[in-house]
């Protein structure tokens, strides 16, 4: 049997004894298997027992103006002695943090691999600065996806968070209370990877703070199959991570699903079939599943495109109007 000693006794017992504190808030990223559930010790006392995937802490009270030390364990832990990862921390006083797990226990099955660490934001903020708006965090931490910017399409807004890659923090956008669309691109801007929806105002979060992470891996694959990329919310009050749902990636000014792509799996070439729209306006780029473009090409006359020289794995194709994203489509290169 674990001695457990939960991260709220440990709260109240510093705060009887130490005057000094600050407000922390521990979210797991860690996407690898072997850490679906960790042990969270606090020096040498266990403070968070069996700390599944994508949850988070509430803001806890931990001692300030000392130094402790936060310790990962895998779940079956018996003690400290078998914590993977130790971090000394300082905090300062009434200072408030979100500490994010991210990364890799596991030897092998991942591709990148960069080992568990835990990012720590100070300056954190458990509701908006203003009550009209909705502060959020975002934080990268997806081990196998490329540096990326955000746009926000749904209401025009644009470039919203410009080249994060894995481990940073964007520091806290403050937005109107509205029903975003946010689409993740490479860092030119140019490819899409993803799009989601942000409802903020249908869900009514008038004032509140809220970490945004991404999370998963893009290319399953390379990643024991493990869970795939996408936007989860922590809120301040902790609990499972809230999944952003997916939205319509690119803009157009006709219907995406206008365009179909076969064969899939390709060998050596792609038809595009465009139900009648001349594609000789268009070009295409194909990036792989880390983001990086592999091909750029004009459409054929005969609407196809040579693949044959790609490696065997998963692509995205995106179909451009000069730089203006019409579509985006997966297909596998066999």
């Amino acid at each position: 049997m674990k001695k457990v000693l939960p991260i709220l006794a440990i709260a109240l017992f510093t705060m009887s004894t130490i005057a000094q504190t600050a407000r922390v808030q521990v979210i797991h990223n860690s996407a690898d298997a072997a850490a679906a559930e960790v042990d969270v010790y606090i020096n040498s006392d266990l403070a968070l027992d069996d700390f599944a995937f994508r949850t988070a802490t509430p803001f806890l009270d931990l001692p300030a103006g000392v130094e402790i030390n936060i310790g990962i364990a895998p779940g079956n832990s018996t003690s400290v002695g078998d914590v993977l990862l130790t971090v000394p921390v300082t905090l300062t006083e009434n200072e408030k943090y979100i500490v994010v797990a991210d990364g890799i226990v596991s030897p092998t099955g991942y591709s990148p691999a960069p080992p568990l660490s835990l990012q720590v934001f100070p300056m954190a903020r458990e509701m908006a600065s203003n009550p009209n708006n909705v502060d959020v965090l975002v934080h990268h931490g997806s081990t196998d996806a490329p540096t990326v910017d955000v746009f926000e399409t749904g209401i025009g807004a644009g470039t919203i968070v410009n080249d994060i890659s894995y481990t940073e923090f964007q520091g806290y956008l403050e937005l109107p209370t509205a029903d975003y669309v946010i689409e993740i691109r490479n860092a030119s801007g140019t490819v899409g990877v993803a799009a989601y929806q942000a409802p903020l105002a249908t869900l009514g979060l008038d004032g509140a703070a809220l970490t945004v992470l991404a999370s998963g891996f893009l290319d399953q694959s390379q990643n024991s199959n493990g869970p795939a990329f996408g936007l989860y919310v922590a809120s301040p009050l902790g609990g499972e991570l809230l999944e952003l749902p997916s939205a319509p990636l690119g803009v157009s000014e006709f219907d995406s699903s206008a365009f179909a792509i076969y064969p899939n799996p390709a060998t050596e070439k792609l038809n595009i079939s465009a139900n009648g729209i001349d594609l000789s306006q268009y070009k295409v780029a194909v990036t792989d599943m880390l983001g990086r473009k592999v091909l750029e090409a004009e459409i054929d006359i005969d609407n196809t495109i040579n693949v044959n020289n790609l490696s065997e794995g998963i692509y995205n194709l995106t179909i451009l109007d000069n730089n203006k994203i019409i579509t985006n489509k997966k297909f596998i290169k066999n």
